[in-house]
């Protein structure tokens, strides 16, 4: 950890010289799942030239090597002034009224980057407690490494085979629950397959299930990038109780949805080299 703390407090311009070279390696010696990136380019973008979908997955690599490495190690000593300047919130307000009102609200958003620097954002920009649930790595020190970084400005990260237990407490302890809703949820999970980006895939729906059951505000986080380092996230409201009346799976088509206009806007920050639509 400590060699981790080192690096971090290298300038970012510093150490995206080394995520140069990691792009460079990705892109052109290791050329780190290609196969699995273009065939996913391919799916989504069928009106695109085979050129094009070059230039979007050849970005990707800058976007991934950037946001796994540099940009990530950074946010674990990062000053709360350079994350104010290099990382945007808008409408946070949104999700906060709700909570002072005595009421949870859910955040979902997708694998745009950086989102590991949403986490922190939001940490820092909310008047109330923020809470992610995210999926426990199977490496014991990256692990550690990871929750060291996204609790660096106080948010609470629950493991998701604990947050049904975590789950109770929403009502009396109200406060935003983020969600990575894209995730791809294994066999044994319910789980929900619909269309996204032109193939069928599988989705978790607890964050439907929650926001029906307890009558839970729904809120999209949507990602752009304004150049390199610099990111704005926008809250805008996905889906309003009551629920009465709303059709099954309502709030995850609308949040596939509102994701897919995400990526469409700027396809090199998604994460393209997950197997997200293995059926």
């Amino acid at each position: 950890m400590f060699f981790f703390r080192l690096l971090s407090r290298l300038p970012l311009g510093v150490l995206y010289l080394f995520s140069d070279l990691l792009y460079l390696l990705a892109r052109y010696v290791i050329r780190y799942r290609k196969k699995v990136i273009d065939e996913n380019l391919k799916f989504a973008f069928p009106e695109k030239s085979e050129k094009e979908r070059k230039a979007i997955r050849n970005s990707f690599y800058r976007n991934f090597t950037d946001a796994f490495f540099a940009e990530t190690i950074k946010m674990l000593t990062i000053s709360e002034k350079e994350l104010r300047r290099r990382f945007q919130v808008i409408n946070q307000h949104l999700l906060d009224q709700e909570v002072l009102k005595e009421k949870s609200a859910l955040m979902m958003a997708g694998h745009v980057f950086n989102w590991e620097m949403a986490i922190l954002g939001v940490a820092l920009n909310t008047e109330v407690t923020a809470e992610t649930v995210y999926l426990k790595l199977n490496n014991p020190f990256f692990n550690k490494l990871m929750l060291a970084i996204r609790t660096h400005f106080g948010g609470v990260m629950t493991e998701k085979s604990e947050f049904r237990r975590s789950m109770i407490t929403m009502r009396s302890k109200p406060r935003i629950i983020h969600l990575a809703a894209d995730q791809r949820p294994p066999g044994k999970e319910n789980r929900y397959q619909r269309e996204f980006m032109n193939r069928p895939a599988y989705f978790f729906e607890g964050g439907e299930f929650m926001a029906k059951k307890m009558e839970l505000p729904v809120f999209f986080g949507t990602m752009t990038k304004l150049k390199r380092g610099h990111y704005r996230f926008e809250f805008s409201p996905l889906a309003t109780p009551p629920y009465g009346e709303d059709l099954p799976h309502s709030i995850t088509d609308e949040f596939c949805k509102r994701l897919e206009e995400n990526i469409r806007l700027q396809p090199d920050l998604y994460l393209w080299s997950h197997k997200r639509w293995k059926i």
